[in-house]
């Protein structure tokens, strides 16, 4: 379950490590659109489209000195019929087993955590989030570095229906 995730998520791993940064185009990959504070791309892996958007948090709490990029990415892997993937990636190391908290509104989600990055532990948790996000205005994330630090990031969800219409759209879902 988590195990295939997290190796499917290897892959997402591969896409942003030349990841410029949502805060300017990927080098990753082909931008499909900007919305709002979330962009849309497409990709090939081993051939085979994937369908991805982004964003970086408009706002980040916590007493650290240097943090690395914050981002949050969902993804779609039509030829793996894997869809609504939630990948966050910290900018720190959390600490080990720890979760994640995010909120969209009232409504609260955990992840877990692997290194930098949080992944939900099933499809139903990521097909949830996605929904509240379709609806909410702001996401909340809540996480604890390995070093003991709260952040707390907070991202616009202002776009977020529009590319996540377009990657649904680019990925035939």
């Amino acid at each position: 379950m988590a195990t295939q995730r997290t190796i499917n998520q290897f892959f997402i791993v591969l896409l942003v490590c030349v990841f410029a940064g949502l805060d300017t185009p990927a080098a990753a990959g082909t931008m499909l659109s900007k919305h709002g504070d979330w962009e849309a791309f497409t990709d090939r892996e081993s051939g085979k489209l994937v369908c991805y958007m982004g964003s970086a948090p408009t706002k980040s709490r916590g007493k650290y000195t240097k943090r690395g990029r914050t981002f949050l990415l969902i993804t779609h892997r039509p030829a793996e019929k894997s869809t609504n993937v939630i990948s966050l990636q910290a900018g720190y190391t959390f600490k080990k087993m720890s979760e994640v908290e995010l909120a969209v509104g009232e409504t609260s989600f955990k992840l877990f955590t692997d290194q930098q990055w949080a992944f939900a532990a099933d499809t139903a948790t990521d097909n949830a989030l996605v929904k509240s996000m379709i609806s909410g205005a702001v996401l909340i994330v809540r996480g604890l570095s390995s070093r003991g630090t709260q952040t707390t990031d907070t991202y616009s969800l202002k776009g977020f229906t529009a590319a996540y219409k377009a990657i649904g759209k680019a990925c035939k879902i």
